[in-house]
């Protein structure tokens, strides 16, 4: 194979980013860090699975190396089998990178927790490797599986290891920055937060869509992916069950935009359920029709349950909805109470009447939608959105690059 080295300034530094669970197209994250480094003057490149058939490719200036992702599986063995195969594609196509188009710092994202194998090379050549920390791998497995066991305590050394090699590690709040100081053995200073914030240009009110409400009075809106873990799709499927049939309201449709393992489970359970009248499943929609969505909607739902790892997790959505306005509905959870504050009500137990209940509420009184929207919208100014948190992150590299000078 005949390789073609690409040229680019020799002040211009190249960043390749390692992405496992969602293609780039799907991450918004990700997306928004290569634009910052790509605005501060960086080089970037992301290898990822492929999303609907493209192939590897350039998008708003980031070259994209993409494989064809591992199928999905709900067993303890597809989940083993799925970071084996994702690692062994990734090495491939960073190695094929790095010949091509050398990098000067590597950068992984979690799940899974294993690529630290890959930046130990590359650090033998003194290239830094970022950690930036999305998931809690270990209390992922136990959310999915329910147990612990041999696979638990190696995800666990997976986890330490990872933090270990890692040069700095990008957290998503502060619990997550506890946790690279506790189990990570990180020191104070090689710990970044980064929070997952919307960006002020994009999150601004659409005109309202009246035909996306169905013809009933009351929009409520979910966002997210639809996997077997922690979403709480099918509790809020109940709690629109009891609002229906218990509590006799047939004025609000629902809308659960996106799509992910347990699209087709979640539908069946509406039509089992007698509520498939009254929601709509978007399946996965443009960013703009999202918005659109979001813009249209009285109330947002987030009904992830309270577990271990969900009270240490930040919901990027939590932080969309508050952008549009939209008072939220959500359990108890620590991180969840930390990002949105007064702008949402909180229900106990995991309980989707409780949730039910508080939504119905909220559906009776105006002024206090309101009230909710305009906190949360001011949290999001101030202080949670991209805006504020992307100069952070593009100084985590900027600091290892004059450090290394």
């Amino acid at each position: 194979m005949r390789l073609r080295l690409r040229r680019r300034p020799r002040h211009r530094r190249h960043v390749v980013i390692l992405l496992e669970n969602l293609p780039l197209g799907r991450d918004t994250r990700v997306r928004r860090e290569c634009q910052a480094l790509i605005e501060a003057g960086y080089a970037v490149s992301v290898i990822c699975p492929r999303d609907k058939g493209a192939v590897g490719h350039e998008v708003d200036g980031v070259r994209v190396h993409a494989y064809r992702p591992p199928p999905s599986g709900s067993t303890a063995s597809a989940f083993v089998w799925e970071f084996l195969y994702s690692w062994g594609a990734t090495a491939v196509l960073l190695v094929r990178t790095a010949l091509v188009d050398p990098f000067d710092v590597v950068q992984a994202c979690n799940p899974p927790d294993t690529y630290f194998a890959l930046a130990l090379p590359a650090k033998l050549t003194g290239k830094p490797f970022v950690f930036d920390h999305h998931d809690l791998s270990p209390e992922l497995y136990v959310a999915r599986f329910g147990r612990c066991g041999l696979v638990w305590r190696v995800l666990r050394l997976l986890e330490r290891a990872t933090f270990l090699t890692a040069d700095h590690v990008i957290a998503t709040n502060d619990t997550f920055r506890g946790v690279a100081l506790t189990r990570g053995g990180k020191e104070d200073g090689d710990i970044t937060v980064v929070r997952n914030g919307p960006l002020l240009e994009e999150v601004y009110p659409r005109p309202p869509r009246r035909e996306l409400k169905m013809s009933r009075r009351f929009l409520c809106c979910w966002v997210g992916v639809m996997g077997s873990v922690d979403d709480g799709v099918d509790i809020a499927l109940h709690a629109v069950h009891n609002i229906v049939h218990n509590l006799r309201r047939e004025d609000c449709h629902f809308a659960f935009i996106g799509d992910g393992e347990a699209f087709d489970d979640m539908r069946a359970l509406a039509v089992q359920l007698r509520v498939d009248q009254f929601v709509t499943f978007t399946g996965w929609l443009t960013r703009e029709d999202v918005f659109e969505y979001l813009s249209t909607a009285d109330v947002a739902l987030q009904p992830d349950p309270k577990s271990e790892r969900t009270d240490a997790s930040t919901a990027s959505k939590t932080m969309e909805y508050m952008a549009f306005g939209l008072p939220v509905v959500a359990f108890d959870v620590d991180e969840t109470r930390r990002s949105a504050g007064q702008a949402a009500v909180y229900a106990t137990d995991n309980d989707p009447k409780k949730l039910s209940e508080l939504v119905v509420q909220l559906l009776d009184d105006r002024q206090r939608r309101s009230a909710m929207g305009m906190i949360g919208r001011q949290r999001v100014e101030t202080e949670l959105a991209w805006d504020h948190q992307r100069v952070k992150y593009v100084e985590v590299f900027d600091r290892l690059f004059d450090g290394a000078q």
